[in-house]
Order: structure tokens, then C-alpha cells, then sequence
């Protein structure tokens, strides 16, 4: 597997987004579109992509949330290649390049009917917010998760 630091340009990329987005309506009901619309990727700067035997199998990206805190985005991983530990070294990438950068905090949010989602942030120390952030406030679907990554 090779890991790439890339942006939300990459082709490779916005095919894994377009998957993620298919899978997410399913998952998120009647809900999808609420979560949807800020799931943009305008504001998205830095993209790491998994590649394995040539295919691009998972994604990941964040952007700042605020001047020392980034938000976990767009995580995604083809079925096929899932448990590999694939979104594990994805985050990893994630999180080291947002520390280079000075980021010291990362921030997330899943919904409850991604338990698969939850034990993988949860088993990569990140931690259940006591309080949902920003426009997931309040959100019963909605579980926001943090994790000081210095």
C-alpha cells in the first residue's frame, strides 16, 4: 500500500467521494440531505489517497476548523479492501500532516448508523464529545468525536 498527500482536485479522489456520497444516502436516510450539504469539498485542502496493487482504494481529507484544530472529512474505503487496516494508515497520514502544519486538535463527525465508523475513530484514540459541535448540535444522528493529536 502507498499513501499520497494530494487535494480534493484529484480525479481518484472525487470518483471515492462520488462512492461515499451513494453509500451515505442509503445509510442516512431521509437525513442525507441535511448532512450532505456540508459535505462540500470547496473547502478542502489536503486529501491523502490509498493505493493498492495500482487501484485507489480509500480516501481521507480535513480542513482547518479552526486555528488549531482540523476536521476529519470524507473517509472512505472500498468494501472489498476494508479491515485491511487501509483507513487506519489513512488517518495516521492524516493526522501526522495535519501536526506538521501545527494543527495540535482533530475534530469529526459520524452518524449513528456508521458503528463501523465509530469503533475505528474510537480505536484510534479519538473520544465522544460531550457536546455535538456546530451545525451537528443537537443532531441525535449526529456523534462528534475528538482527539489531541500532539
Amino acid at each position: 500500500m502507498t499513501l499520497q498527500r494530494t487535494t480534493a482536485d484529484h480525479p481518484a479522489f472525487r470518483h471515492l467521494v462520488r462512492l461515499l456520497d451513494a453509500h451515505l444516502a442509503v445509510t442516512d436516510e431521509d437525513e442525507h440531505d441535511f448532512y450532505h450539504q456540508y459535505n462540500g469539498l470547496e473547502h478542502i485542502r489536503h486529501v491523502v489517497l490509498a493505493e493498492v496493487d495500482g487501484e485507489t482504494v480509500a480516501c481521507g481529507a480535513f480542513k482547518e476548523f479552526d486555528a488549531a484544530t482540523v476536521e476529519i472529512k470524507r473517509m472512505y474505503t472500498l468494501p472489498e479492501h476494508r479491515g485491511a487496516g487501509i483507513a487506519v494508515a489513512v488517518l495516521e497520514e492524516l493526522e501526522a500532516w495535519a501536526t506538521a502544519l501545527g494543527y495540535r486538535r482533530g475534530v469529526l463527525e459520524t452518524g449513528i448508523r456508521q458503528p463501523y465508523a465509530i469503533r475505528l475513530y474510537e480505536k484510534q484514540g479519538y473520544r465522544r464529545m460531550a457536546e455535538n459541535y456546530g451545525q451537528y448540535a443537537g443532531v441525535a444522528n449526529s456523534v462528534c468525536l475528538e482527539k489531541m493529536l500532539d
